[in-house]
């Protein structure tokens, strides 16, 4: 069988990539590589695999062709770049996926799994929800979530099998690492100044899941049969690994020696607050079997941190934050204000 990847090189993508190669699945690439230059530790650790080079704005029915299957992660990927410029979130996580998944039925795709958030439900208060709840996104990216799945929906038939994968905030360690999700980010402030630094009050509550573990649910998405996930939206995570932000700084503080808890002056409540009930996905998905959970998680990204040498330079700096990176190219005019490569070398 073979899947294609979209934003395979990205943080998510270069785990899940070799997770598919080992399970004996035919693995073709779409990345427009803007973030080639943030590899965390050894450059050998991203995987080589046959890729097109390609923003998705810019994809063709040929590009789908001969694929049974595409895993759709491309995209600006969280709030920060969401806020950069919304008409480009629009442009890009909203109109392009949808593009993308009536290209990918035009060529006879089968199965067209989405990447799409948790972020969706928003603003929900203290009581865990499901996949049945009112979505209520309050930033850009957010609401380019909703909006893919609403539209998406729209192409689901008999030949044409879309999934809706709402993941849990994602942390855990990555050859394209990411300082810009909570875990990965108390556990570097820990790690290079010996503070947990929040810089709200700490009261939200956000559902977690490692990367490895949203690998895994894609896989059980593409694994399992149709009638079981068809035009469905899924939960990815486990209901235990939803936390208060204080609470995950406490596990940060725990783990990191010598680190202490400490508030930003001017730390109030934060807007986003939910916590998620992941029942459905052991119920649809009984092969997904999830590995992580907090503690593990804080103690794989000190370890990491350890053997890397991070530094607090490198933590603060552009290469491992994607909106500071984004700006960087920008301002260097390597990309244009459309984020496309200027260079004709490296344009698609």
């Amino acid at each position: 069988m073979r899947v294609l990847v979209t934003g395979h090189n990205g943080y998510i993508g270069t785990v899940l990539t070799p997770m598919l190669l080992e399970a004996g699945y035919d693995v073709v690439g779409m990345d427009s590589n803007l973030f080639e230059r943030c590899t965390f530790g050894d450059e050998s650790a991203v995987p080589v695999i046959p890729e097109i080079r390609k923003d998705v704005r810019d994809a063709d029915v040929k590009d789908f062709e001969g694929v049974d299957a595409v895993f759709h992660l491309a995209g600006l990927s969280n709030d920060p770049l969401g806020d950069l410029n919304p008409g480009l979130t629009e442009e890009i996580n909203w109109k392009a996926s949808v593009r993308v998944a009536e290209l990918a039925k035009q060529a006879g795709v089968e199965r067209f799994v989405f990447a799409s958030s948790c972020s969706n439900y928003g603003a929900q208060g203290d009581a865990p929800v499901d996949e049945t709840a009112t979505l209520n996104p309050v930033t850009p990216y957010g609401v380019s979530k909703v909006k893919v799945e609403q539209d998406v929906s729209k192409l689901a038939n008999e030949h044409f099998t879309p999934v809706f994968l709402r993941n849990a905030t994602a942390y855990g360690v990555s050859p394209r690492l990411r300082f810009d999700l909570v875990l990965n980010n108390l556990t570097a402030w820990a790690y290079t100044t010996g503070l947990v630094y929040l810089k709200s009050d700490g009261t939200p509550w956000r559902p977690i899941v490692h990367i490895g573990d949203i690998s895994r649910a894609f896989i059980a998405a593409l694994e399992a049969p149709r009638e079981a996930v068809f035009n469905q939206a899924i939960n990815v995570g486990r209901t235990q690994e939803n936390y208060r932000i204080r609470q995950l700084a406490e596990i940060v503080v725990d783990v990191v020696p010598g680190s202490r808890l400490e508030f930003a002056p001017d730390a109030g409540p934060d807007k986003r607050n939910y916590r998620v009930d992941c029942s459905k996905i052991e119920r649809v998905l009984p092969n997904f079997k999830p590995e992580w959970d907090a503690h593990k998680g804080a103690i794989e990204l000190y370890e990491t941190y350890k053997r890397i040498g991070l530094n607090g330079t490198e933590f603060e700096g552009p290469r491992y934050r994607r909106l500071q990176h984004l700006k960087e190219l920008m301002a260097n005019g390597e990309v244009d204000n459309t984020l496309r490569w200027r260079q004709p070398e490296m344009s698609a």
